[in-house]
């Protein structure tokens, strides 16, 4: 099956049409800004029952943890945020947290 992409644009697209969750499976990826804005707009992204999510923790726990900090740090320091250094950090921290 093909990979269904969602990007920044997508997500705002949802939003303004009222979508409040999106389900995310294995054959969905959603990139890293689409993630934040879905945390911003208040967007749910729910991991179906029986589908992996590539860590080894309950099904999206890790995945959660990471978008809702990064969304809290972007929205406490504003978008001037080194996105590439905020992920790192992120990652180590919850890593630690297993």
């Amino acid at each position: 099956m093909a990979k269904v992409f969602y990007t920044e644009r997508d997500i705002e697209d949802l939003a303004a049409r009222g979508v409040t969750a999106l389900d995310v499976d294995d054959n969905v990826v959603i990139t890293d800004v689409a993630r934040d804005k879905a945390m911003t707009l208040g967007i749910r992204l729910v991991r179906p029952a029986g589908t992996s999510n590539g860590h080894n923790g309950a099904a999206g726990s890790s995945d959660e943890v990471v978008a809702k900090v990064r969304a809290a740090v972007i929205a406490r320091l504003g978008p001037g945020v080194d996105h590439a250094l905020l992920d790192a950090v992120i990652t180590r921290v919850v890593a630690q947290l297993k």
